[in-house]
């Protein structure tokens, strides 16, 4: 803890421009959930206690697994793959991008309770930003429509958004900023990667080569993970449904005593 509270103190502006990203997406997932539940004729409510307590469930499950990090042979050390968006994206298929957003969140508070940060919070901001970006298209496509094809639709439209958004960021503001934060020279973070794969020899090739495949095992196995078990989770989710129909067939015996 005291660990993470110094962390805190030596990047308070950077703190700061994560913060305004989390306001950022939280917005953006309210009014994209909005305007879905609207075209479809959705009337469910945003969140709800019932959402709130499984969001809770969820966030603690994407915390743990992000804990069991993996590294991969085509990228630095430092790049790691976790399957902590598993829980967060079968939670924003039931409940919509707002809770995706508050799943990604809650577990990267979580995690930081639990382990503090080793990236002086790039990393963590880096986990919470490109999984939203790929939960946030996954889940609207979904809502528009829930349907199998939607979403199979959904799962390669967020992994592809993923890939693009978490190639372009990683390139533009988080190498950079890590390299600052860390007082490492960007050129020995490029060296790291030349050393994997002797295509890399800048930002661009860098990103393209390491970052990317990275983002596309990701995506790809929690989206295939997802369609396999989604549809048997959902009734357990989202009992709904299950409540309608006890109540069409006690009315109906109603009619008939």
């Amino acid at each position: 803890m005291n660990g993470l509270l110094q962390s805190i103190q030596e990047n308070v502006v950077f703190l700061l421009e994560f913060l305004a990203v989390i306001c950022a997406l939280f917005l953006v997932a309210y009014g994209a959930e909005k305007w879905a539940k609207k075209v479809s004729g959705d009337s469910e409510r945003v969140l709800s206690t019932r959402k709130i307590a499984v969001i809770g469930v969820f966030s603690a499950i994407s915390a743990v697994l992000m804990l069991f990090e993996f590294p991969v042979p085509f990228a630095p050390p430092f790049y790691k793959i976790d399957f902590s968006e598993l829980p967060a994206l079968i939670g924003t298929f039931a409940y919509g991008p707002v809770a995706g957003v508050m799943i990604e969140l809650c577990k990267i508070v979580l995690k930081l309770l639990m382990k503090g940060t080793t990236t002086a919070f790039v990393g963590d901001l880096a986990n919470f930003a490109i999984g939203c970006s790929f939960l946030l298209p996954a889940s609207i496509i979904y809502l528009l429509k829930k349907t199998r094809k939607n979403a199979v639709v959904g799962c390669v439209s967020g992994t592809l958004v993923m890939t693009v958004i978490g190639t372009a960021f990683n390139a533009v503001y988080l190498l950079p900023k890590f390299a600052e934060l860390y007082g490492m020279p960007l050129d020995a973070i490029i060296g790291m990667g030349t050393a994997i794969n002797p295509g890399i020899t800048g930002v661009s090739s860098f990103v393209i080569m390491a970052v990317a495949p990275l983002n596309l095992l990701k995506g790809a196995s929690v989206s295939v993970v997802t369609l396999l078990v989604y549809k048997k989770l959902s009734p357990i989710l989202k009992d709904s449904e299950p409540l309608k129909g006890r109540q069409k067939k006690k009315d109906r015996m109603s009619v008939s005593g």
